[in-house]
C-alpha cells in the first residue's frame, strides 16, 4: 500500500501515522501542495491524503483507490477529477478543541479580561473595587446561549457551556433537534432565529456555509441580539454579514464578538488582512486565525481515522465517513 500525503497539519504526527498504518505501507510526504509534483508521485499510489485534488492529479493516478481529507471540509476535492472507482472520505475530531475555545472566549468577553489586561498594563486597575464607574461583570451562570447550528461543534460547545450553568437554545435548518435530549430550553428551525436572538445573551454560530446561510446573520439579527449580546463565529465568515458585524461592533449595538473565521485568507506566506474592514482597531473583538480546531488532539484523532480507513481498504472492508462515493 503506497500512500501520498500532502497536508502540513499532519507533519508533526508523521511517526504516529506511519506506526498506525498496515504492515508494508510506504509513505511519501509533501510539505507543500505542488500540483505537478503530486501528479508525478500519484502514478503508483493507492491512497492520497490531502485537501486538494485536481483533474491533473486524477489523470495521473492510475492505481488510486482512496482520497482522504484530513478534516471535515472536502470542497477542495473535485468529484469530477476522481478516477472511476475512487472514493473520498473525511474525518472530524475538531469539535472538542473548538468547543474549548468557544468557552474560553465567551468567558473572556463576558468578564472583559482583555480590557482589564490592557488597562493594567498602563497602571489602571479596571475593577469596580477601584473604579466605581466600572460595572461588576456577569458570570455565565444563567446566561442564555443560542446555537445557530447544532452539529458536532454546537453539541460539544453546549456540553461545556452547560457546565457553567448556561441555558441553551438550538436553531437549525432542519429543526429536528430534540430539546429534551440535550437539556435545551427549546429547539426549532431557523424560522424562529429572531425569537432565539431576543432571548439570547450569547450567539454561537457553527452552521455550514451555503447559499441559504450566507449572511443569515445580518444587521437585523445583530440588533435582535442587542447591546448586551456576544457573538462567536466558528462556522465560516460569510455566514455573518461582514459590514453589518463590523458596524454593530463599532457602534456598540452588540457588546462584543469572537471571530475565528474570516472574509479574506492568506496565501502560503501566511500574510493577509482578515477583512477589508478594520476589525483589528476595535477593542471589543477577539480575533483568531481560523485556529480554534487546530490542536494536537484534533490531528491525533484524524490520524487514527485515516489509518483505520487505510487498514479497512487493505482488507476490502467498508470505509467510514465516505463523502464522495465511487463513480
Amino acid at each position: 500500500m503506497r500512500i501520498v500525503i500532502a497536508d502540513r497539519n499532519l507533519m508533526p504526527h508523521r511517526l504516529l501515522l506511519e506506526e498506525s498504518l498496515p504492515a508494508g505501507s510506504m509513505t511519501s510526504w509533501h510539505e507543500s501542495w505542488n500540483e505537478e509534483a503530486l501528479a508525478a508521485d500519484l502514478r503508483d499510489a493507492d491512497v492520497y491524503v490531502g485537501g486538494r485534488f485536481t483533474e491533473a492529479m486524477g489523470a495521473a493516478a492510475e492505481k488510486l483507490r482512496l482520497v482522504h481529507v484530513a478534516g471535515a471540509g472536502y470542497d477542495g476535492i473535485s468529484a469530477d477529477a476522481l478516477p472511476e472507482g475512487v472514493v473520498c472520505a473525511n474525518t472530524f475530531h475538531h469539535e472538542d478543541s473548538i468547543a474549548e475555545q468557544v468557552a474560553a472566549v465567551v468567558v473572556a468577553l463576558r468578564r472583559d479580561l482583555l480590557g482589564q489586561d490592557s488597562a493594567l498594563r498602563t497602571g489602571t486597575w479596571q475593577s469596580s473595587v477601584y473604579s466605581p464607574s466600572t460595572p461588576q461583570p456577569e458570570t455565565l451562570r444563567g446566561a442564555t446561549v443560542a446555537f445557530l447550528g447544532f452539529g458536532h461543534i454546537g453539541q460539544a460547545a453546549w456540553r461545556l457551556l452547560r457546565a457553567f450553568g448556561c441555558e441553551g437554545i438550538a436553531v437549525t435548518r432542519s429543526g429536528s433537534t430534540d430539546a429534551n435530549q440535550y437539556g435545551l430550553r427549546w429547539a426549532a428551525s431557523t424560522d424562529r432565529l429572531g425569537e432565539a436572538l431576543t432571548e439570547a445573551d450569547i450567539l454561537v454560530v457553527s452552521i455550514p456555509l451555503s447559499e441559504e446561510t450566507r449572511s443569515v446573520i445580518s444587521a437585523v439579527e445583530l440588533d435582535e441580539l442587542g447591546p448586551g449580546g456576544l457573538l462567536v463565529n466558528v462556522a465560516r465568515g460569510p455566514v455573518v454579514d461582514e459590514a453589518a458585524l463590523y458596524e454593530a461592533l463599532r457602534d456598540r449595538r452588540i457588546a462584543g464578538a469572537a471571530i475565528d473565521v474570516w472574509y479574506q485568507y492568506p496565501g502560503s506566506d501566511g500574510k493577509a488582512e482578515p477583512s477589508s474592514l478594520p476589525f483589528g482597531r476595535l477593542d471589543n473583538v477577539i480575533m483568531t486565525p481560523h485556529s480554534s480546531g487546530v490542536t494536537a488532539e484534533t490531528f491525533r484523532g484524524r490520524i487514527r481515522d485515516i489509518a483505520e480507513n487505510i487498514t479497512r481498504l487493505t482488507r476490502n472492508e467498508p470505509l467510514k465517513n465516505v463523502v464522495i462515493p465511487a463513480s
